[in-house]
């Protein structure tokens, strides 16, 4: 018994010396004013509520500039008088536009304050014109440091291609640049050189050949949508089409791609009606019926841009060819089409207002991946893909970031986060209940920005349980559960170590070969009547560890 207690005590030491390296190793963390100003829902923002954009720009591909104007189209919330407009350098805004009479405005870094003239009456339906032109930064490692794609096809023939995620889409084009405010709808006019296209969000009205060698495409968003996720896609494009019966009724599937790639691109992207699907079974009708589903090639890895899902993946299954699960069933699917499309439900539909919440894209379209390879190959091999993510988890900071400075968290967003909810499944132990609760989040927030706090609301609600120290243990903590456990006497005594306070997660384990429910805490718990020579082995559905502290 003596060496129980010393077993116990130095446990508990170990625990509070790993907390406390833990707070040690905290680094400070500091921001500019422009991080706020992006960051954040300023005065200068908050007073007017986004109604409807009208893009309209000229493509250059020959100096690789952009020039043309935005119509932004508002109902003012409060009366005020100067309006933030976001746009990056080496950008310029030209000139400003309401009423016929021209505004002063001034620069701020990557922000402008417009002085507005005439009255802002709260209620009133207004609009201004924004007038900008230059070389928009060129991306960097689309897409994650995005901007502009200026490449060439292999015949020579300009390949263009946005994508601003994090960046921020003023990096092309001005607009209010923050997540809470998604526009209601949207007009797209993009003029490029005759010989090339330009495939934008939404439906395509109309082509317009000009008089210069040029044509001018006209799209229409008839849903809200993100700035982020608004793209122009610019290539020598050829496309075919497709019905698809939905949950919905006939969803129009577009797909554009390089000419040269078309055959095999109708063979690679039978992968979206696969796809639709096992999303439409899991997550709720496919959220933009009015607008279309369009998968576009561009010359980067891929994207979620709404309604104009963008492919890089080369036309093979796998991540470029490789299965980030390491189980193979990875490479039974092709993953840029499965995942971007998987964020027209979560990142799209459901969109987070601020990134420090970006895991609320991430991780659900993380945990897709697993669900659509359990639609079509089974229930186990689905959870032995999510369970072979975890490869990729580093546990160094928390998931979520920091608020109101445009901030994401920690990339584990992605195999952390989709373990998490794998974690949450399990608890929740009945299939049909978790699909209709992954329907209803499609439903409930149908359209809408949302923060943490909603979601995590939601699943409490609709699973019954508090999971408050859930998802502060996932979410907002680095360290992964502990279930410190020994068997004395015929008995089980067993606790969550490694955790956050409250941490009270019901785990599944077997001993020797029979399965049961315990529900540790963070406190010693026991179950008695245990069979001779006992051997303990947890579920591997349950993103934790275990330890026999005896041994």
């Amino acid at each position: 018994m003596k060496n129980i207690y010393i077993i116990l005590f130095l446990s508990l030491f170990i625990s509070n010396e790993i907390q406390a390296q833990q707070l040690l190793n905290t680094k400070a963390v500091s921001f500019t004013k422009q991080d706020s100003l992006r960051g954040s829902i300023t005065k200068e923002r908050a007073w007017w509520d986004l109604k409807q954009y009208r893009l309209d720009i000229k493509v250059n591909p020959s100096d690789s500039t952009i020039t043309g104007s935005n119509i932004v189209k508002y109902q003012v919330l409060q009366e005020y008088n100067v309006m933030q407009i976001d746009l990056q350098k080496p950008l310029e805004i030209n000139k400003v536009i309401q009423d016929g009479i021209a505004l002063k405005f001034r620069r701020e870094g990557n922000v402008f304050w417009i002085d507005l003239v005439a009255p802002q009456n709260k209620g009133a339906i207004k609009e201004l014109t924004i007038f900008y032109s230059g070389k928009p930064k060129v991306a960097v490692n689309p897409p994650w440091e995005g901007g502009i794609s200026w490449k060439k096809d292999n015949n020579g023939k300009a390949f263009i291609a946005s994508s601003c995620q994090g960046l921020g889409a003023s990096v092309w084009w001005p607009n209010k640049d923050h997540m809470y405010d998604e526009v209601d709808d949207m007009f797209i006019s993009v003029n490029v050189p005759s010989d090339l296209m330009d495939v934008s969000n939404g439906r395509l009205l109309s082509v317009k050949k000009q008089n210069d060698g040029t044509s001018t495409y006209n799209w229409y968003v008839s849903n809200p949508i993100n700035n982020y996720g608004v793209n122009i896609n610019i290539g020598d494009y050829v496309s075919f089409l497709e019905k698809y019966k939905g949950e919905k009724g006939i969803l129009d599937c577009s797909y554009y791609v390089l000419r040269e790639n078309l055959e095999i691109a109708k063979k690679q992207f039978k992968e979206v009606p696969r796809m639709l699907k096992a999303f439409e079974y899991w997550f709720g009708p496919y959220p933009f019926y009015k607008d279309g589903y369009k998968l576009v090639e561009v010359p980067y890895l891929g994207m979620e841009h709404q309604s104009s899902v963008t492919y890089g993946n080369k036309f093979q299954n796998g991540y470029l060819g490789s299965d980030l699960s390491g189980t193979g069933w990875g490479l039974k699917f092709d993953f840029i089409i499965v995942h971007e499309s998987g964020h027209e439900w979560f990142a799209n539909n459901i969109t987070y207002k601020d990134i420090a919440d970006m895991w609320i894209h991430e991780s659900f379209t993380n945990y897709s991946e697993s669900l659509f390879v359990e639609f079509f190959y089974g229930k186990e091999a689905g959870a032995e893909y999510v369970i072979g993510t975890r490869k990729g988890i580093k546990n160094d900071k928390p998931i979520i970031g920091y608020y109101d400075v445009n901030e994401e968290g920690s990339g584990d967003m992605y195999p952390k986060g989709g373990n998490m909810l794998h974690t949450l499944r399990q608890i929740v132990n009945n299939d049909k209940k978790w699909r209709q609760i992954l329907r209803g989040l499609n439903s409930t927030f149908y359209h809408q920005t949302v923060n943490t706090k909603q979601i995590e609301n939601y699943l409490s609600e609709k699973t019954g349980i508090d999971l408050k120290p859930f998802f502060n243990q996932y979410l907002r903590d680095i360290r992964i559960p502990k279930l410190d456990y020994y068997f004395k006497d015929k008995q089980l005594f067993y606790r969550w170590n490694n955790c956050v306070n409250g941490f009270d997660l019901p785990i599944k384990v077997s001993i020797n070969g029979v399965e049961k429910w315990i529900k540790p805490q963070t406190i010693w718990k026991s179950e008695t009547n245990i069979a001779e020579n006992p051997k303990l082995i947890i579920d591997d559905n349950f993103y934790v560890t275990g330890v026999n502290i005896t041994n």
